[in-house]
């Protein structure tokens, strides 16, 4: 008989594809919250369980994550996850597989610390595990009250999270390292939500525009301008803030001048995120060539809300191919201490 499997490892696998293919939240839920829930169990206690039918009696434990759990007891690669993993693979051209082996590290993700579905450790233990060097949390900053954005006072507890994390991974001799960072809000002026002084404590600051988005164009060219010459700012996110397909709608594109913008972007050094995430994809092709021709730097980034979007990356790798974005342009294929040193130039 094959030896056992890690059942919660494998429910872990399977959340973490369904994430990756932008399935409904309810099927993510149900397998992270399995594998949460049997992790707590005393030794022994799954295993008897699973031989004694009684699984389902755990509360949060259906039928499927059960049935998964005892293929995985018996040696089997659960059905459920054999399909998923047969279907996961992304048919990528030679130009886009090659700059998306170039990419070190995502410089855009979320916790559960503000909108996002999974805690501190997953989401760095999960781009340690598909081949990053680095992940920058970004957690929202104060103003987005509706994505439980980070007070000082939380943020500043996220800081000795984040230091702790990076001690654990020292400890298991990995060179992985967890950044430290925010998505700060652009506000109506132009000034960043959140204090100076921690923000200069921050290794990467993204900043985007979450309100007003409706704004005329020379309001909304003047906000994101004064936001591109703050010293503290080293990311523009998600810039026209549209959406185009996904659970929350459509949204149209904000209106401001390309050329104004990318040019102070250019002007401070600051960079252009190419966001990966499905329902934005954002800039447009027609801005990321503008923003091309400008001389724009750019970082490809995830916008990842949870373990398994940290694989969408080819996604914008795609589209900086088709706009003839150089990969020495790109700062995320850079080192952690490259990156480091480039954001705080801006300083």
């Amino acid at each position: 008989m094959p030896s056992a499997r890690d059942p919660i490892a494998d429910l872990r696998r399977i959340a973490f594809l369904l994430e990756r293919a932008h399935e409904k939240t309810y099927r993510v839920r149900a397998f992270r919250g399995a594998a949460a829930t049997l992790g707590k169990l005393a030794e022994g206690e799954l295993a008897t369980r699973a031989q004694a039918g009684t699984l389902t009696d755990i509360q949060g434990i259906g039928d499927v994550t059960a049935r998964c759990v005892v293929e995985s007891l018996n040696g089997e690669e659960p059905v459920y996850l054999r399909r998923l993993e047969a279907t996961a693979g992304q048919d990528l051209d030679a130009e886009t597989a090659g700059l998306l082996h170039r990419l070190r590290g995502d410089c855009h993700s979320h916790s559960d610390w503000s909108d996002g579905g999974s805690p501190i450790d997953e989401m760095a233990m999960a781009a340690a595990q598909i081949g990053h060097e680095y992940l920058v949390l970004t957690d929202h900053s104060p103003r987005l009250t509706v994505a439980r954005g980070l007070s000082a006072e939380r943020l500043e507890e996220q800081l000795g999270v984040v230091a702790d994390v990076n001690a654990g991974f020292r400890q298991l001799g990995l060179s992985f390292r967890l950044l430290t960072g925010i998505e700060v809000d652009i506000l109506a002026d132009g000034s960043l939500d959140q204090t100076d002084e921690l923000l200069d404590r921050l290794d990467v600051v993204v900043a985007s525009v979450h309100s007003n988005l409706k704004d005329e164009p020379e309001v909304m060219t003047r906000r994101m301008v004064n936001a591109l010459a703050n010293p503290r700012m080293d990311i523009l996110g998600h810039c026209t803030g549209r959406l185009i397909t996904g659970g929350r709608g459509t949204r149209a594109e904000s209106r401001f001048d390309a050329e104004a913008v990318f040019a102070a972007a250019v002007e401070h050094d600051k960079a252009i995120e190419i966001n990966s995430r499905p329902e934005r994809l954002d800039p447009p092709k027609r801005l990321l060539r503008v923003a091309l021709e400008a001389g724009c730097r750019f970082t490809i980034d995830t916008d990842a809300h949870a373990p398994g979007q940290l694989d969408w990356l080819a996604n914008g790798c795609a589209r900086a191919v088709a706009c003839g974005v150089p990969a020495d342009r790109i700062l995320n294929t850079l080192p952690a201490d490259d990156l480091l040193a480039w954001a705080a130039s801006h300083k």
